[in-house]
């Protein structure tokens, strides 16, 4: 099941490493605009809590990202010290690419269930939970339920 999970891992990384590469980006990259896409207004407290990575690290890509006009800073409007982060429309196209190759692999994985059964997916995405720390689960759990839109 180890083996699986990291060939799983891999190939699932793989797709999206490839487009990466041609912007010079790495999965740091792609993991900051993934959530941004996602869950536009993030800021960078909720994003460095979320990847789990140093301020320096996000600092670092953060610049390569807002650099090359993928992702913007605003201010918070309640508290002026807050940097919000969003996608610009080359951002959310880039995000969105790299979400289409993931989905393709995630949808070709759950293809074979009967139509109109529910049942592999919700295999998956109960031991994808359960193979999150039970005491961050509620906390990835909320933050899944701000996200507007797709279930993918």
């Amino acid at each position: 099941m180890i083996e699986l999970l990291f060939f799983a891992y891999r190939d699932f990384v793989g797709d999206p490493d490839r487009i990466l590469a041609q912007y010079g980006f790495g999965r740091a990259h792609h993991r900051v605009l993934h959530f941004v896409d996602r869950y536009p207004g993030l800021t960078i407290a909720e994003l460095l809590d979320i990847l789990r990575i140093t301020k320096q690290s996000l600092n670092r890509v953060l610049k390569d990202l807002i650099e090359q006009d993928y992702i913007v800073q605003k201010t918070g409007a309640n508290d002026r010290r807050q940097r919000l982060l969003f996608c610009t429309p080359a951002g959310t196209a880039l995000a969105a690419d790299l979400t289409r190759v993931q989905a393709r692999r995630l949808a070709r994985a759950l293809s074979d269930p009967p139509e109109g059964d529910s049942t592999a997916y919700s295999a998956a995405e109960g031991f994808l939970l359960a193979m999150i720390d039970p005491e961050e689960r509620a906390a990835v759990q909320r933050l899944m339920a701000r996200r507007v839109g797709a279930v993918a």
